[in-house]
């Protein structure tokens, strides 16, 4: 799995961050906690989801899907404001049939907050971003 290459949020230092890794990723320069957005699939769900030290947002959602697109940027943001507390997992539900399989998918976008591989949260349906924010929050709490 590649690393993706991210501007920290507070110092705009580049850092690489993987998909998977056993810690929480920060800056190199100033040690801020970045903003862990990745992609998942049903081969490397396990890694980037499962084995997690982090509560993973996991968002289910496929590229022609309206909905999908409009809630994406709000979860960036969510991922960005929480950076260091929760991970973003995106997971294409047409490249990823056994995931959507296996978590009952029938509407798209599907979110899930899940710690240690257990789903904690579930949230079906595109909604405005305070709703998304509330709905985090308390599942983090949890």
């Amino acid at each position: 799995m590649p690393a993706e290459i991210v501007a920290c949020p507070s110092c705009g230092a580049r850092n690489r961050i993987p998909a998977s890794a056993a810690g929480v990723p920060h800056c190199g320069r100033c040690g801020a906690g970045m903003p862990w957005i990745t992609e998942a699939g049903d081969d490397t769900f396990r890694a980037v989801v499962e084995e997690a030290k982090l509560p993973v947002l996991v968002d289910l959602w496929a590229p022609w899907c309206g909905p999908c697109r409009t809630v994406s940027p709000v979860l960036e943001r969510l991922a960005e404001t929480h950076a260091g507390k929760v991970k973003l997992a995106k997971v294409n539900v047409d490249e990823s049939p056994r995931l959507s399989q296996r978590f009952s998918v029938q509407s798209i976008p599907t979110l899930l907050v899940m710690r240690g591989g257990e789903v904690a949260a579930r949230q079906v349906g595109a909604a405005p971003e305070h709703v998304l924010s509330r709905w985090l929050d308390d599942a983090l709490k949890g």
